[in-house]
């Protein structure tokens, strides 16, 4: 927003801003916030920052977890949930004589760090991505894990399974919700005003509908972008999607799979890369108009696809969503315009600078700054090693792979069936990701350790279905 502080301190002055709301990503990707009076917008804040202790954000500890926070003007916005407050984002350095140095397991120094190291292997200078965002909006939700007393409880008078009893009597059917119209789709308004509250934060929104599932499933696809500055979107995009349906009395989630047997929720990520402003995917004589590049930075993604999900798919959740029959993927493999492959090439994107492809497993859950790095990283592997994902078996697969007699579907690979598994491949296979310093290596090996210790809770709660199943045996 701004390029300047004297800018800054000016906008202030002149729109009654009486408070600086600063954000930062903690190692799940949440974003919290420190609070104080615009007077403290000077020179030396944008030198020598905030201080905080950064020991609380789960990263792996470090000598020193006295951290400051140094706000970056060009991401500066009204808050639009509170009155007189600008915020933004920034980025944070460990305390260190002469000069602080950037912490570099911070997501956004994580970041920024993997576009350096593309530059520096000449591939290319800028990434593009484009991410759609999938979530559902309830109308009440509630949940319990006591020792006596387990239950999850969804209430959406859009959904099929509502009565009529205190509902419009237009209830969507079951997994019949994509493109849905009023009065059908109830949302249709909420939706807009999360739109506009975007547009006015300079996220550029391309359009928004109502997704495949019944119980109020939503979708707003942005804009595309670079990718540091679409990690930073991202967070305000979840953001701003919780807070505007807290406003209407309702509770958005991006939980991958909130309800049993209907879609999951998926941030499907549009990749592009670029260098001195040209394309580097458009091959008109390649597979689908892709270039050589473009077809070894899939077979990177494809080779690295197991490892990948423990950074794109992060929860034991995420694996709820990865099983067939409702439009998300669960083998390793590309093609053109089909939905079953974990890597789609839309066949409506024709022009040199749209030639793209998607990476369609990924969810909201993850840490969008690790999430979208660590896909970088593994294309930037492809290229370097010539990686063919045709050669290696990857495909393409230009028919429905959910239509394969078993003994076809044991041939082909599989994404991992559970965090675990995830785990199990990041544990074997992330040199890829260290490359060039971008993943330092207690950062993989917190987040392993942390992620372990996530899987140790869940897996140990009994839980209904087991009743069900197990009960009078």
């Amino acid at each position: 927003m701004f390029k300047t502080l004297e800018e800054a301190k000016s906008f202030c002055k002149d729109n009654g801003i009486t408070m600086l709301d600063f954000k930062m990503t903690d190692i799940n990707g949440a974003w919290r916030h420190i609070t104080l009076p615009v007077d403290r917008l000077d020179e030396d804040m944008m030198i020598y920052g905030v201080g905080f202790d950064g020991s609380n954000y789960g990263y792996a500890q470090v000598e020193n977890s006295d951290m400051v926070f140094i706000p970056d003007l060009s991401t500066a916005a009204v808050e639009p949930y509170t009155e007189g407050v600008l915020t933004m984002t920034g980025d944070v350095m460990i305390i260190a004589v002469p000069n602080n140095k950037p912490f570099d397991q911070y997501p956004r120094n994580v970041a920024k760090r993997a576009v350096e190291y593309m530059k520096e292997t000449g591939i290319a200078d800028t990434m593009i991505i484009g991410p759609e965002f999938e979530f559902h909006v309830f109308d009440e939700v509630s949940f319990r894990n006591d020792p006596h007393h387990s239950e999850m409880r969804i209430a959406c008078d859009e959904a099929y399974w509502a009565t009529s009893e205190g509902t419009n009597g237009h209830q969507i059917r079951y997994k019949a919700g994509y493109h849905a119209d009023i009065p059908h789709d109830v949302n249709f308004e909420l939706r807009n005003e999360m739109c506009r509250t975007l547009e006015n934060w300079g996220v550029k929104v391309k359009y928004h509908h109502h997704e495949v599932g019944s119980p109020a499933q939503e979708e707003i696809e942005t804009e595309m972008g670079e990718m540091t500055e679409m990690a930073d979107k991202t967070m305000i995009v979840k953001y701003v999607i919780r807070n505007e349906a807290e406003r209407w009395g309702k509770s958005a989630t991006f939980m991958p799979k909130p309800v049993l047997d209907e879609a999951g929720n998926g941030m499907h990520v549009h990749i592009i890369l670029t260098k001195d402003g040209k394309p580097l995917f458009y091959d008109p004589s390649g597979y689908a108009m892709l270039s050589d590049e473009a077809l070894w930075f899939i077979g990177g993604m494809l080779k690295h696809a197991a490892s990948l999900c423990a950074l794109t798919n992060p929860s034991t959740n995420s694996f709820k969503r990865l099983v067939p029959g409702f439009e998300a993927p669960v083998t390793i493999g590309y093609a053109t315009a089909n939905r079953s492959a974990v890597v789609r090439i839309p066949a409506y994107a024709k022009s040199p600078m749209k030639k793209r492809f998607e990476l369609r497993n990924p969810d909201a859950t993850c840490n969008p700054y690790y999430a979208y790095s660590a896909i970088l990283m593994a294309g930037l592997d492809g290229i370097k090693n010539k990686i063919d994902p045709h050669a290696n078996g990857w495909g393409p697969y230009d028919f429905n792979l959910f239509d394969l007699p078993e003994e076809e579907k044991a041939k082909i690979d599989s994404l991992p069936r559970s965090l675990d598994d995830a785990l199990d491949a990041l544990e074997k296979d992330h040199e890829y990701l260290t490359a060039g310093g971008v993943f330092p290596e207690r950062l993989i090996k917190q987040w392993i350790t942390k992620k372990r210790a996530e899987l140790k809770k869940i897996n140990r709660i009994p839980n209904p279905a087991e009743f069900e199943a197990y009960y009078s045996l």
